[in-house]
């Protein structure tokens, strides 16, 4: 990566100009944090969850679901880039090249050991600032998900397990069961989708 400017000085220009196009990384309050190099387990993790999203969003034609190196622009010194993001219908002309002008509807980021501080606090912060909806944690370490809706006033509320499982609101009719994240193997993704949708019942 290029030399960056001082602590905090760094507009969304910079982060274009300076993070290569196979990095990841975050801008946030105009600092730049590069992440490490993604370990074998959390790439399965995040193609299998970004997987059942895209089929589920893609089923009900809800919106698109984008990984990894697309950057919301939030402000000038914050643009997050989430591991999983989903943009509905209505807001799609939010969509530039690289980068969302503003907020995701929805967004997860899968933690890393690097990460802890930035997934937990820092991301909170901007994601409930920015006004995305939901913001799901998908704790890999600590096999907990922890889904995060905001409330009437603006913040952050957790929402708790309801018969072990997890509903979007964001996404009508998509629930989460934890358990599947950490199984090995995962379940298949079609199972899993016919399961969320009743099909095999």
């Amino acid at each position: 990566m290029k030399l960056a400017k001082p602590l905090g000085c760094n507009t969304f220009d910079d982060f274009c100009f300076l993070v290569g196009d196979d990095q990841k990384a975050d801008l946030i309050d105009g600092v730049i944090y590069v992440a490490s190099p993604e370990n074998t387990d959390s790439n399965l993790l995040f193609i299998w969850l970004g997987g059942l999203i895209s089929l589920f969003v893609e089923t009900f034609d809800l919106g698109e679901v984008f990984g990894l190196r697309v950057a919301l622009r939030l402000d000038g010194k914050n643009s997050p880039e989430p591991d999983i993001l989903f943009v509905r219908k209505s807001r799609l002309h939010l969509m530039r090249q690289g980068h969302i002008a503003g907020a995701a509807d929805l967004a997860m980021e899968i933690v890393s050991p690097e990460s802890v501080q930035r997934d937990y606090q820092m991301k909170r912060t901007q994601y409930e600032r920015a006004g995305v909806e939901e913001y799901w944690i998908i704790d890999q370490m600590a096999e907990k998900v922890t889904l995060l809706r905001l409330g009437p006033n603006g913040k952050y509320r957790e929402v708790r397990l309801k018969k072990s499982v997890l509903h979007s609101h964001v996404l009508p009719g998509f629930w989460l069961r934890p358990g599947w994240l950490w199984q090995q193997p995962r379940p298949k993704k079609l199972v899993v989708l016919d399961e969320i949708l009743g099909r095999n019942q």
